[in-house]
């Protein structure tokens, strides 16, 4: 595909690789050329009420956009890099007007069926990355302050179910939670124990 056809550029970015709780979401962001967004960075580097406002000045503004996830069950079956690209791809297909051309952050592409290019750090230098960014976490911490809610003391309002000190004296304390990654080591580690205990 020559660049003179590429009409429609999706920015496609995931959140939630690294904790050991929750799904993994993947958000897709066609932004309008005609209405600029300022501020766009990638969404670690901003403060949560900066990301607030432009999360929903990016779902109002953008041509399309869309979330796509893929669930606890899910990474523990085929791994958290497969359940990456398969939410990436979830919310690329969910797209309405569809993509032509996808800029995906990281080193590899979710299976599309427009053409695709991984750009590392993509999420700190291409605009419409950050803006897939910004969707994802706001989406994906909106869920985790439901998940503390439902499973309070595990302290997922506050680390959005990443491995912090909390979290793991949580996890040993109250035990393994239907949202928690058992293929992943300290949570394999806390069933582990659990067996041997009983």
């Amino acid at each position: 595909m020559n660049s003179s056809s590429i009409k429609r550029i999706t920015g496609v970015d995931e959140v939630g690789r690294g904790p050991l709780a929750g799904p993994v979401v993947a958000a897709a962001v066609i932004l309008d050329p005609d209405k600029p967004i300022a501020g766009l960075a990638d969404s670690k580097s901003i403060s949560e009420k900066k990301r607030i406002l432009l999360d929903e000045q990016i779902r109002s503004s953008a041509l399309a956009w869309a979330i796509g996830r893929a669930e606890v069950e899910e990474i523990d079956q085929i791994n958290i890099l497969q359940a990456s690209l398969l939410a990436m791809r979830r919310a690329v297909l969910s797209l309405r007007p569809q993509a032509d051309h996808a800029l995906v952050d990281g080193n590899r592409c979710p299976d599309l069926p427009c053409s695709c290019e991984a750009i590392i750090k993509g999420d700190q230098s291409v605009e419409v990355i950050s803006a897939a960014s910004i969707i994802a976490k706001v989406y994906r911490d909106n869920e985790m302050v439901e998940m503390d809610n439902l499973y309070p003391g595990y302290g997922f309002l506050s680390h959005k179910g990443y491995p912090t000190k909390l979290h793991m004296e949580s996890l040993k304390e109250l035990g393994v939670t239907p949202i928690h990654r058992r293929s992943f080591g300290p949570v394999k580690k806390v069933l582990a124990e659990i067996d041997k205990a009983i």
